[in-house]
C-alpha cells in the first residue's frame, strides 16, 4: 500500500510517496510564486488546485497511489460562493492589510481572552478573522457573495472530494476555534458576522473524507504539526527543532498554559487532541548564510565548520547577538538589531563563524528555558542538522540528546502517515511512527559553555531592550 503526502508551502509544493514501511518511492517539487504588493499578498485559487494536481500526475508516472493528505500553512484564505466557486483571489498567510480589523478585535476581546480561548498570544494582521473583517468591511459586494469560507487545505479537500470539511489543526490560528472545546468559538463568529453554516465541518487529522480517482482522501494537519509527526514527535518530552533560514521549535504539551503578558509563544491544537507550543527565531541559518556571502563568499558550509572547529569553546570571548531581523521569542523586540560583542585583535574569520553557531545554539536554550516544558530529546531538522559541529554544540548548550533523521521531508511523511491512517494502512499514529528511521546522535559531551551563555544573557540584556525598559 502507497501513501502519499503533499507538503503545499507558501512557494513550492512537494509531494512524497512512501510504501507501507515508510520507505520513499517517488517524488516531485514544483515552485510557484504569490502575488505580492506591498502588505497585499494574493493568488489564484485555481492555481493552488493547478499545482495539486501537477504534483499527484507527476507522482502516478511513477507509481500508483493508494491514499493522500496535505498539509498546508495555515491563515490562506479562500472565500466561494454555494458551489465552491471563489469570489476574489486567495488572502495568503503572509497578508498583512488587515491592521486596523485586528486593532478592533483586539479593543473588542483582548489578548488575554483570545489566548485563553484560541492559544494566540496576539492580534495581528495575518490571522484569517482580521482578514474576513477587511473583506466585509472593505468588500461589500464580495462580502455579499461568500457563502463558504475555506482555509487553504480545505479548498483542496473540496476539489478533490466536493466535501465540505476541515481539520482542527489548520482552524488554530483562525482567532474563531476554541481549542480547548474542539468547537467554533461562537462569540467571535458572531462579531465577525459569520455563521456556522459557512464554515466546514470539524474533522480530526487522519480521517478519513472522500476519494478521487480511485485515491482514498485524508484529512492532514497543519505543516508544523505534520512536520513534528514525520519526526516522531508524537509524546512530551521530545520536541523538534528546525534550524533552517529561521529556527523553529515545536513542543508537544498537555495543557494550554496560563496566559503571560509577554509571551507570544502560541499554543496550537494538535493531531491527536492534545495541544503544542510553536516557539521561534527570526534569525538562524540565515545569520550564517549572511556572514559567508558577505565576507567569505567562496567557502562552502563544510568548510565553515572546519574554521569554526579550530576555535575553542566560547570563540575566546567572542559574542553574537542574531537579530539581523528582531528578536521574536522568547524576548519580543522587533527593533533589536544584530552584533558582534567582545572583538580583540586575537579574533580570526573562524571565531566570527563559531560565535555565529554558538549564538544560535544560545538562543535555542533560552527558548527551552522559556517555556519550561520537560525535554528529553530534541530531533532536529533543516540544513542545521547537516552540521556535526553545530549538532554537538547544541547538545551541550542545552544539555539534551540531540537526534538527526533518515527522511528529510517530515511534512511529507508526517501527511503521509495521517493518510495511512485514515486509509486503514496504518493502526495509528503511534504504531507508524514507531518505524521512522533516525540517523545521528548527539550526546552532550560535557564540553563546559557556561561562560558563553552567561555571556549571551549579559549582552542580550544590554542591548536587546526595548525604549523605556
Amino acid at each position: 500500500m502507497k501513501c502519499l503526502g503533499i507538503d503545499f508551502g507558501t512557494t513550492s509544493v512537494k509531494a512524497v510517496l512512501f510504501d507501507d514501511r515508510l520507505r520513499e518511492i517517488a517524488s516531485s517539487t514544483e515552485d510557484y510564486t504569490v502575488k505580492a504588493a506591498g502588505n497585499i499578498v494574493e493568488l489564484e485559487p485555481e492555481k493552488y488546485w493547478s499545482l495539486l494536481k501537477n504534483a499527484l500526475a507527476n507522482i502516478r508516472k511513477t507509481s500508483g497511489v493508494d491514499c493522500l493528505a496535505i498539509d498546508t500553512q495555515c491563515e490562506t484564505l479562500i472565500l466561494t460562493d454555494e458551489d465552491g466557486v471563489p469570489v476574489r483571489d486567495a488572502i495568503v498567510w503572509l497578508d498583512n492589510r488587515a491592521t486596523k480589523e485586528a486593532e478592533i478585535i483586539n479593543e473588542k476581546f483582548g489578548r488575554k481572552k483570545v489566548f485563553e480561548i484560541t492559544g494566540q498570544p496576539e492580534i495581528t494582521a495575518t490571522w484569517p478573522a482580521c482578514k474576513l473583517l477587511w473583506v466585509k468591511n472593505n468588500e461589500p459586494e464580495v462580502w455579499a457573495k461568500t457563502k463558504k469560507i475555506f482555509m487553504l487545505e480545505d479548498y483542496l479537500l473540496y476539489k478533490l472530494t466536493g466535501k465540505f470539511v476541515t481539520e482542527k489543526t489548520l482552524q488554530s490560528s483562525t482567532l474563531y476555534f476554541d481549542i480547548k472545546k474542539s468547537l467554533w468559538w461562537d462569540e467571535m463568529l458572531e462579531f465577525l458576522g459569520v455563521s456556522t453554516s459557512q464554515l466546514p465541518a470539524l474533522l480530526d487529522s487522519g480521517e478519513y473524507v472522500g476519494e478521487y480517482e480511485g485515491i482514498k482522501v485524508v484529512t492532514s494537519a497543519m505543516d508544523q504539526v505534520a512536520g513534528a509527526i514525520g519526526a516522531g514527535v508524537i509524546k512530551k518530552g521530545v520536541i523538534s527543532v528546525m534550524t533552517g533560514t529561521t529556527m523553529a521549535i515545536y513542543v508537544p504539551t498537555d495543557t494550554v498554559p496560563a496566559f503571560k503578558e509577554d509571551s507570544f509563544v502560541p499554543c496550537h491544537y494538535s493531531f491527536d487532541g492534545s495541544y503544542c507550543l510553536l516557539s521561534w527565531s527570526a534569525t538562524a541559518g540565515m545569520a550564517l548564510k549572511w556572514f559567508r556571502d558577505a565576507f567569505l563568499s567562496d567557502v562552502s558550509f563544510k568548510e565553515l565548520d572546519v574554521l569554526a572547529e579550530k576555535v575553542p569553546v566560547g570563540s575566546d570571548g567572542l559574542t553574537f547577538l542574531p537579530y539581523l531581523c528582531g528578536s521574536t521569542m522568547p524576548k519580543y523586540n522587533p527593533d533589536a538589531r544584530g552584533s558582534f560583542t567582545g572583538l580583540t585583535p586575537e579574533h580570526t574569520r573562524g571565531h566570527f563563524v563559531r560565535a555565529i553557531m554558538e549564538s544560535i545554539a544560545c538562543t535555542l536554550k533560552s527558548n527551552l528555558d522559556y517555556l519550561g516544558e520537560e525535554v528529553d530529546e530534541i530531533r532536529i531538522m533543516g540544513g542545521g542538522a547537516k552540521s556535526p559541529l553545530w549538532c554537538s554544540m547544541k547538545a551541550d548548550i542545552t544539555g539534551k540528546k540531540l537526534t538527526t533523521l533518515k527522511n528529510k521531508e517530515t511534512a511529507c511523511l508526517g501527511a503521509a502517515i495521517l493518510a495511512g491512517v485514515g486509509a486503514g494502512i496504518f493502526e495509528s499514529v503511534e504504531s507508524a511512527c514507531s518505524m521512522i528511521e533516525t540517523d545521528k546522535e548527539y550526546a552532550p559531551s560535557g564540553a563546559d559553555y557556561t561562560k558563553t551563555y552567561e555571556n549571551f544573557v549579559k549582552y542580550d540584556n544590554i542591548l536587546n531592550r526595548r525604549e523605556g525598559e
